[in-house]
């Protein structure tokens, strides 16, 4: 296991680009004209990408961008788009949150896997009109087309809340899926009521993508009453390093901080056998200082690593201000990056150790 601050130390990304790499429209209609969220960054066709969802007010929806550089992004286009009319479960748009990878290293910069021909993705979708409104539930997509952008949506999902335990009761979040001796295993966070909810992640394991058994032991990943994390744990990206798994996630909880924010901070956690894990005290990433772009939440994990630098894409909210793109509800939500040393000019370093956390 990872015990100390030198160990810790590799995984950190303390040099952050003040501003968003990633923004919503804000055009009336448009998927992304309240905002944008949970970043995939991956490398395909000679090209970055990030998979990421936007929100319009009704549900979300999934996109697609592309970037020479990993600071400038341009939108490509929809992956995963609102068919109201269908009468489908998943009419009211999907959130593309995880594509399968030929590799779990976290030193290994992340491209796409084919199984079976095809390219697979990761999407949840709710039932209700609004924001993550109603529970959630899982499926698989997939697609042959090298442009991915044409997915075939399965008429069902594969992975529901009503199966499940009394902690995930109240609906089905994000999760990412990794391989182990031929077994697929996929953490994904769930809440336990629709009110006033606790947010825990689980496991679930597939030796064919479509069918899912629970973890005996779930959740694997469980809130710590009194601490940063005591409400949520949720959005889990799973990477390997040698012979331990590490587990980006973010947490909420603590009560507010002086400007009155319950912030959503990135954490890590450690395991050897991807049921037991054992958690870092203290936020990885925590949220900025007070006026950043990311001084509200920084969650929702995405890590990227290429030429000897560790990128960490996540989403960050702050109070709406004039001239911002978007908005949902007074807050401006959008795509950031931290990296593991400054890679651009634009880049800033987190010199405030107590937001760093403690040591191991």
């Amino acid at each position: 296991m990872c015990k100390t601050e030198k160990e810790i130390e590799r995984y950190r990304t303390p040099y952050r680009c003040p501003r968003p790499v990633l923004t919503g429209s804000g055009r009336p209609g448009s998927f992304d004209s309240q905002g944008v969220d949970c970043p995939f960054v991956f490398f395909h066709n000679g090209a970055y990408h990030m998979l990421y969802i936007g929100f319009d007010g009704t549900g979300y929806q999934t996109g697609l961008a592309v970037s020479s550089d990993l600071l400038r992004w341009e939108h490509k286009g929809l992956v995963i788009r609102r068919q109201m009319d269908s009468g489908r479960w998943d009419r009211l748009g999907g959130a593309g949150v995880w594509l399968l990878k030929e590799s779990d290293s976290i030193w290994e910069m992340p491209r796409l896997r084919k199984l079976d021909g095809k390219y697979w993705m990761v999407y949840h979708a709710y039932p209700g009109d609004g924001y993550e409104s109603g529970p959630g539930e899982i499926a698989l997509a997939w697609t042959e087309d090298e442009e991915l952008m044409d997915w075939h949506l399965p008429d069902r999902p594969q992975f529901s809340w009503r199966d499940g335990e009394a902690w995930e009761r109240g609906g089905l979040y994000k999760s990412s899926i990794v391989e182990q001796d031929g077994v697929f295993y996929m953490f994904y966070n769930a809440k336990d009521q629709a009110e006033d909810w606790t947010e825990q992640i689980g496991v679930a394991c597939s030796r064919d993508l479509i069918h899912w058994v629970r973890g005996a032991e779930n959740p694997v990943l469980k809130v710590t009453p009194g601490a940063w994390d005591e409400t949520f744990n949720a959005d889990p990206y799973v990477v390997q390093d040698g012979q331990q798994w590490l587990m980006f996630y973010y947490g909420l909880g603590g009560g507010a901080g002086t400007d009155g924010i319950c912030h959503a901070q990135e954490g890590l956690a450690v395991s050897g056998d991807l049921v037991h894990w054992e958690k870092a005290p203290d936020p990885i990433l925590a949220a900025g200082r007070p006026g950043s772009i990311d001084c509200g939440h920084v969650h929702k994990p995405s890590v990227f690593y290429e030429n000897g630098v560790l990128y960490h894409f996540y989403c960050a909210t702050r109070p709406w201000q004039d001239g911002d793109a978007t908005s949902r509800d007074g807050e401006f939500r959008t795509i950031c990056v931290a990296a593991s040393r400054p890679v651009w000019d634009c880049m800033e370093a987190e010199v405030n150790e107590e937001a760093r956390g403690a040591r191991w």
